[in-house]
């Protein structure tokens, strides 16, 4: 199929969907019986979360403790799109009337198998969706 390029965002694109599992366990299991493969984790118990590969380098994002209820976001949290440029993605975001959720901020996460040092920026949308901007 053809595309159009983002000529805004240049290198914008799919990063990840983050999901709130009640059981984490269960749903790491039947996500990976579809053949996602874990990626990195951590965080544990109630505050664990686990990056799945769907199978192409798309992820999605298991946090643990997401109770029966559905939240003020529901079940899906935020999606994340790719970016060099977290700042840049962030402040257009603003300048194109998102709400501001968290600045731009670099997290040294203590993950496995590897250490993974994240960027990351969210904003809000105008049906209250989470946007997160991410770079690794």
């Amino acid at each position: 199929g053809s595309f159009m390029a983002n000529e805004i965002l240049k290198d914008l694109g799919f990063h990840h969907i983050a999901l709130r599992c009640a059981d984490i366990n269960k749903s790491l299991n039947m996500y990976k019986a579809l053949g996602m493969t874990e990626k990195v984790r951590w965080g544990e118990n109630e505050n664990l979360i686990v990056m799945l590969d769907i199978g192409n380098g798309d992820i999605i994002e298991l946090f643990a403790n997401g109770g029966e209820k559905y939240a003020e976001e529901g079940k899906w949290q935020h999606f994340a799109m790719r970016t060099a440029n977290v700042n840049k993605a962030y402040e257009t975001a603003i300048k194109a009337g998102f709400s501001p959720l968290t600045q731009p901020k670099t997290v040294p996460l203590d993950s496995s198998p590897e250490k993974m040092t994240i960027t990351c920026a969210f904003v809000k949308g105008p049906d209250g969706e989470q946007v997160e901007f991410f770079s690794n």
